[in-house]
């Protein structure tokens, strides 16, 4: 289309902004402060800290664990760094990252081929990174015109071959005339070749990090509200899971839905608390939020019994009232716990929340006809709020399925928080992706040894017709929820495993049902308490890292945890120096150790460290 002559554009939807737009709604709600995104300081203290510990989760472009990792070694401290990182991080230039680096920090000497180049080198440490750099070399080096310069970019970005020899005469010529060296310009001409094939633009990559160091410098001065903005954004269940554990990473509490504090999305209190929002409650609808945000504004509600009386009962009906109690929202009302909401005494046709519905139609009512009578300074007729039976509080496994039924997650945490490194270390498979297997089971996937954990939700003893025993169990992580059944010397070897509430690590494999070669069945091997996984199963503990990162504090933490956990897990550390690609190993001969929640701590709480955990096939 270019070559008919038209202007060509594309135009992009970028979520960030959106996130941008809410963050700033945010803050200027709590904190009365119009920001000037378009104007704010490139050089922000604040911001940069925030890019060196690696901080980036939930900004934009800089998120990957990759790139965490290198902005920590990399120290950026100007905005040229943040632009170079973007248009560096990509297949191909990755690899010259870690001279970058070293070349940043006078670990590696910054050299140039001419010393004509520095003028467009120095600011990238001497390494070629974009497309203008050339286009303006080929300008300084070969006289090259200004149209020739924008050729020779876009034979680069568009990897014409033919179109880029023929150049290369143009340009040995005209530097060669201009007093340059003809082997040095080979080489030069050589780079820009091995440069092509992943060529970069600076304005795009400026334009890039400029977003990006909008969202970074929000985050990093209004960390509450850019993370409501996110979490708002987020779409997809798990995304808002993750950028809820990067909230209490940072330190932010993440909190339920609130009848006197949530809005529709989620939202900061004045404690700098983010709040799930109302509308991400299913059987709540608009016009129920609507309604009890519009009389929120009168005035906090007190009770349960204040809200009731004062909501309109024809929008926020019986099933948003009973959607709202499930969720938590009503938690701030102390005299009541949620199981009461759906107590239903012996003797009694009626629940908590339907008593409780009651009363407000008929306070309404009297409020409705004692305004309408002739004799309007008639005093409103006093109707005593019922009162509620206590009942004993649910557990935390009925809490969280009703609190997943009506928000998608779960608020009040998670068994398996505690067990964040048995699921990322020890060979775990995704309930999500057990799923999977077990929906597209085919012969091979059928001969792989699963490990699956979780949650036991539901337990159900039964009785076949022919008065044998079997068992019916719910399994539930992060990802999803599965059924599995026991029946035979399996049911009797590991029915008391799957008590309500335990959190169990099993082992086993999809095998043919019998008389079939296409129906599949999970068969259980083992099964034990996930509690127990890091202490039995681990058989060496493997920690790699970076030879400069190795100091007293780590060596000191690790020679006392080893003597005062002994054991008979083994120890390797492996110190790696990838840009030279040299590795040295170190194992524990004498002395193992047991594997303890202090060294999974530890080892969690420094990223920069690679772990491997080799485990016993139990």
């Amino acid at each position: 289309i270019e070559e008919a002559g038209v202007i060509k554009m594309d135009f992009l939807g970028l979520k960030t902004l959106s996130i941008l737009k809410t963050a700033l709604g945010l803050i200027k709600q709590n904190h009365n402060v119009d920001i000037d995104l378009d104007n704010i300081s490139l050089e922000d203290e604040g911001t940069y800290r925030l890019y060196q510990r690696g901080d980036t989760n939930g900004t934009f472009q800089f998120e990957s664990m990759g790139m965490q990792k290198y902005l920590r070694e990399l120290k950026p401290d100007k905005f040229d760094d943040l632009i170079a990182m973007n248009a560096l991080y990509r297949p191909g230039p990755l690899a010259y990252i870690p001279n970058f680096i070293d070349r940043k920090h006078g670990r590696e000497p910054i050299t140039y081929d001419l010393p004509e180049m520095e003028e467009y080198l120095s600011e990238t440490y001497g390494i070629t990174v974009y497309q203008e750099q050339v286009m303006l070399l080929s300008q300084k080096l070969a006289g090259f015109s200004k149209g020739d310069a924008d050729i020779l970019r876009k034979a680069m970005g568009k990897k014409q071959k033919a179109v880029l020899d023929k150049m290369k005469a143009q340009f040995i010529t005209g530097a060669t005339k201009n007093g340059h060296n003809a082997q040095v310009l080979e080489k030069i001409w050589t780079d820009w070749e091995a440069f092509a094939q992943y060529a970069f633009n600076k304005s795009h990559s400026t334009c890039y990090a400029f977003v990006a160091y909008q969202t970074a410098y929000l985050k990093a001065h209004y960390p509450s509200e850019y993370m409501a903005a996110v979490l708002n954004h987020a779409g997809a269940i798990e995304k808002i899971t993750f950028f809820m554990e990067e909230c209490k990473r940072m330190g932010l509490k993440v909190l339920g839905p609130d009848i006197n504090e949530s809005n529709r999305g989620f939202a900061v209190n004045n404690k700098g608390e983010i709040r799930f929002g109302l509308g991400g409650l299913k059987g709540v609808g608009e016009a129920a939020i609507e309604g009890i945000i519009d009389e929120r504004k009168k005035g906090a509600y007190k009770s349960i019994f204040d809200l009731i009386k004062r909501v309109n009962q024809r929008v926020v009906n019986k099933k948003s009232l009973e959607c709202l109690a499930y969720s938590g929202a009503f938690d701030c009302f102390t005299d009541l716990h949620r199981a009461q909401y759906f107590f239903t005494p012996q003797g009694d046709t009626s629940t908590g929340l339907e008593k409780i519905v009651k009363f407000g139609n008929v306070y309404q009512n009297q409020n409705v006809h004692a305004t309408n009578t002739l004799f309007g300074d008639l005093q409103m007729p006093d109707v005593t709020p019922p009162k509620i039976p206590d009942c004993p509080p649910w557990t935390l496994t009925e809490l969280l399925d009703h609190e997943k039924d009506i928000t998608g997650i779960f608020l009040s945490g998670h068994p398996l928080d505690h067990f964040r490194f048995e699921m990322r270390h020890y060979n775990i498979t995704t309930i999500a992706d057990y799923n999977e297997h077990k929906d597209n089971m085919s012969p091979q996937l059928a001969s792989r040894t699963l490990r699956i954990a979780g949650l036991v939700s539901d337990a159900q003893h039964r009785i076949t017709r022919n008065g044998k025993q079997f068992g019916v169990f719910a399994l539930e992580d992060y990802t999803g929820k599965t059924e599995i059944a026991l029946f035979g010397e399996d049911y009797v070897r590991f029915k008391d495993h799957f008590s309500l509430g335990n959190v169990l690590f099993v082992t086993g494999n999809f095998k043919p049902r019998w008389n079939s070669t296409t129906d599949f069945e999970f068969k259980i091997s083992g099964v034990m308490l996930l509690e127990t996984v890091k202490r039995t199963l681990t058989q060496r503990l493997q920690i790699e890292l970076h030879p400069k990162l190795l100091n007293e504090k780590m060596v000191g933490f690790v020679d006392e945890n080893i003597r005062k956990h002994p054991g008979k897990t083994s120890i390797r550390f492996v110190f790696s120096e990838p840009k030279n690609k040299l590795k040295v190993c170190m194992y524990t001969l004498e002395r193992g150790f047991e594997m303890n929640d202090e060294m999974t701590a530890f080892l969690d709480a420094n990223p920069d460290i690679d772990v491997n955990v080799t485990t016993l096939q139990k």
